[in-house]
């Protein structure tokens, strides 16, 4: 009877030992997810709620919402600022059925961005993302539809959000222009990897005449010193983007 207790006891121990290093196991797989450390480039995203990377992409989660006033921000919202006379483009300022709404993006961008020669076309929606977290459109309202209807409906910082809500910049982003950084510095990123700057380059205004098909071309930047393609805003159609992603994109999701 005594041994019998004792070999009960020993199994007992057994499979408990194994049950808890199986339990271990698996947490230590969920800890590993997302947990290369992330370029410190990207910590320039200040509007981001969170970033992670897994050594391939770094993930930015943002809730897409402006951290400048706006008259499409609810009247009761801290941010709701009325707005009247001429936006971008010196139009007048009309504006448009919409209410800033939050979402729930995830941006993956490839953290060693390289040329694509298929250069996919950009798509309608999100193509990148701003320093403060608000996404990047294309140059298009509709399907191969131009701004020139909706560009007066640009608030005072020179975004809009569209149907559903969605707060988002077509053109420079002049709160991060002028309040947050410069017309110089780094605005963000594309959804292939590449960054975004702003409308001037040395204290020299940037034309789409020095720049390639897709918006953009190589040279040193603060942020990049040894040199990096990356576009550039611009005040004249395509604004941000031209001819397609110069890179492979990675992917937005909401």
């Amino acid at each position: 009877m005594k041994n019998f207790k004792i070999l009960l006891a020993f199994i007992t121990i057994v499979i408990f030992s194994g049950c808890s290093s199986g339990d271990d196991s698996s947490q230590d797989d969920s800890n590993n997810e997302n947990n290369s450390e992330v370029p410190t480039i990207y910590k320039k995203i200040y509007g981001a709620l969170s970033i992670t990377s897994d050594g391939t992409y770094v993930y930015i989660k943002t809730n897409g919402t402006p951290d400048h006033k706006s008259i499409y921000y609810p009247a009761a919202n801290s941010l709701y600022e009325n707005f009247s006379g001429t936006t971008y483009g010196d139009f007048t300022f009309s504006k448009n059925p919409n209410s800033i709404s939050t979402k729930n993006y995830t941006f993956k961008i490839p953290i060693n961005p390289a040329v694509n020669s298929a250069h996919t076309a950009t798509p309608l929606g999100p193509i990148g993302v701003s320093l403060n977290g608000v996404a990047f459109f294309n140059q298009y309202a509709g399907p191969n539809q131009p701004l020139s209807g909706e560009i007066v409906s640009f608030d005072q910082w020179w975004g809009h959000p569209a149907q559903a809500g969605d707060y988002h910049y077509h053109v420079e982003p002049k709160y991060l222009t002028t309040v947050k950084a410069s017309k110089s510095a780094l605005l963000g990123f594309l959804l292939d990897g590449f960054p975004v700057y702003g409308p001037e380059e040395g204290g020299v205004t940037v034309t789409n005449a020095s720049l390639d098909a897709y918006h953009g071309h190589t040279s040193a930047t603060a942020d990049y010193p040894n040199g990096i393609y990356h576009y550039h805003i611009t005040n004249n159609d395509p604004y941000i983007n031209g001819n397609g992603f110069y890179g492979t994109p990675g992917t937005v999701s909401n």
